[in-house]
């Protein structure tokens, strides 16, 4: 028997029990109330995602890849976050990957039964050719869906280190896991609706782990995404935007000189600042392993 009960994620929250009996104003204000929990309790664990962060940075600089395993929303969010690493940072598709319980019918519709299976996910990340060179994040608001246990396992046995990202304490994943990341959301608003407050929760810690990672990897330039991939034209603009915010050149300049380094905008900022060629450019940032700033510092220190 599955002892929802002991599930922090399950419990039944007080401050919303006749949330059916109040106005729209009222309802829409006590869902906003319970939100603001949220943050607090992610400030809380903010070392244990640091300490993720530093060991995803350490497995990505050495040609490993971020793999992010679910079931339903836990799968959906990693797939989420896991797909914008591309545009926003120029990543290949391979880099950060995410997987669901029941695969890519699951995205768009609930195959409940799939997280069930602890075997499947070592199929799947078997599949994706998931080996011990890479990290693992297993997320799951209850911190005991099978099919993520499964996945922490397989990852194990290989030698993977492993991350669990769950909301209900003492939970098994995070008793197995390497990094334990554990922000207590509490109650939801409906009761055991985890797409609420656990969901919102479990987005912030995703962006910080991706965030922070990409940052350490040299994808930001002060803060702007200077390796964002110029694949439309709202990115082409952005991509003109960051130019001149990081040299003040004009648009125009910003133009030109992203032409002259085949639209990526960190070579285009290089060459901008130091007049240096794309040539040039580009075996500087490869000296400083991608970090821009590395890159003008060298550049300086050889005026």
């Amino acid at each position: 028997m599955i002892q929802l009960n002991k599930l922090t994620t399950e419990r039944r929250n007080p401050h919303t029990s006749h949330i059916d009996e109040l106005s729209t104003l009222e309802m829409v204000t006590a869902i906003n109330r319970e939100d603001q929990q949220v943050p607090l309790a992610v400030e809380k664990v903010l070392p244990q995602i640091a300490q993720a962060v530093d060991l995803i940075t350490e497995r990505l600089k050495n040609g490993g890849r971020l793999f992010y395993i679910g079931a339903g929303t836990s799968g959906r969010l990693g797939i989420l976050d896991a797909v914008e690493c591309p545009p926003t940072y120029g990543t290949a598709p391979e880099m950060v990957q995410g997987l669901i319980a029941g695969g890519t019918p699951a995205i768009f519709k609930a195959q409940e039964g799939a997280e069930d299976n602890p075997a499947l996910a070592a199929k799947d990340l078997t599949a994706a050719g998931f080996s011990a060179c890479d990290v693992l994040v297993g997320i799951a608001a209850s911190g005991r869906t099978p099919y993520v246990i499964g996945g922490i396992e397989y990852a194990q046995k290989i030698k993977a280190p492993t991350i669990a990202l769950s909301c209900s304490e003492n939970s098994q994943i995070a008793a197995l896991a390497d990094i334990a990341i554990t922000p207590i959301t509490g109650p939801e608003a409906v009761t055991g609706s985890t797409r609420m407050k656990a969901g919102t929760a479990q987005k912030l810690v995703l962006n910080m782990l991706s965030t922070g990672t990409m940052i350490k990897l040299g994808k930001i330039y002060g803060n702007l995404m200077v390796d964002v991939k110029t694949s439309n034209l709202k990115l082409e603009e952005r991509a003109r935007r960051i130019v001149m915010e990081a040299t003040g050149c004009s648009r125009d300049e910003a133009i030109a000189v992203l032409a002259q380094a085949q639209g990526r905008a960190k070579l285009a900022i290089l060459l901008q600042l130091t007049g240096c060629s794309a040539e040039e450019g580009r075996e500087l940032l490869k000296k400083a392993e991608g970090k821009l700033g590395s890159a003008l510092h060298e550049m300086e220190k050889q005026a």
